[in-house]
């Protein structure tokens, strides 16, 4: 009697005895990866976040993954809006797991997307993110966009980049590069004007 008490006990500690795991089903998980769910011990928000992912086209197996790489960092998972994002802006299920696993995933997100937006190549964008997973110095999207616009090459801002170039020194060198261009064109304008 005491033995099937004290088993009753510690299967309550590990699993949410009154969750209800229906909506998972009706989102489209696999009823054995919902059993594999069932052992992480999740909360109503994380069944919520869950469901999320499946309606973003998560696979099961990468909804395990993040479930699993949240708890083992000792925090729940609470990323579904930037995995969506990451996954709509043409990152792959394993590139969000690579961030998931470097407890980055919601940090990266939104510098990742913006790299995608303004339109650096997928080399220029993976040496980038590399930099940032291995906690490497690198500058912000922001700040890769403005020099990006300046007409400098993605060869020339990743040798800046890899040179140590701060935040503060990646905006005063755009807003150099910006004021030199500028600087041209009033110039060309104020001769035309001299002539007449």
């Amino acid at each position: 009697m005491f033995s099937t008490w004290m088993f009753a006990l510690a299967v309550g500690c590990h699993q949410h005895p009154l969750m209800d795991y229906r909506p998972l089903d009706q989102a489209g998980m696999n009823s054995s990866v919902i059993d594999r769910i069932k052992t992480f011990n999740i909360s109503d928000s994380e069944l919520q976040q869950l469901v999320r992912l499946k309606g973003a086209g998560v696979s099961d197996d990468t909804c395990v993954v993040l479930i699993s790489t949240a708890h083992d960092r000792k925090h729940a998972f609470s990323s579904a809006d930037s995995v969506a994002n990451l996954l709509n802006a043409r990152y792959t299920e394993s590139d969000v797991v690579t961030f998931a696993q470097a407890d980055k995933l919601d940090s990266i997100s939104g510098d990742a997307v913006m790299l995608r937006l303004i339109g650096l190549s997928d080399p220029m964008v993976t040496a980038i993110l590399q930099r940032d997973l291995q906690g490497l110095p690198t500058i912000s999207s922001a700040a890769i966009g403005r020099l990006k616009n300046t007409g400098l090459s993605e060869k020339q801002i990743l040798e800046l980049i890899a040179q140590g170039i701060t935040e503060q020194q990646a905006e005063s060198e755009a807003n150099s590069r910006e004021a030199a261009r500028n600087h041209a064109h009033t110039d060309f304008v104020a001769q035309r004007a001299r002539r007449r």
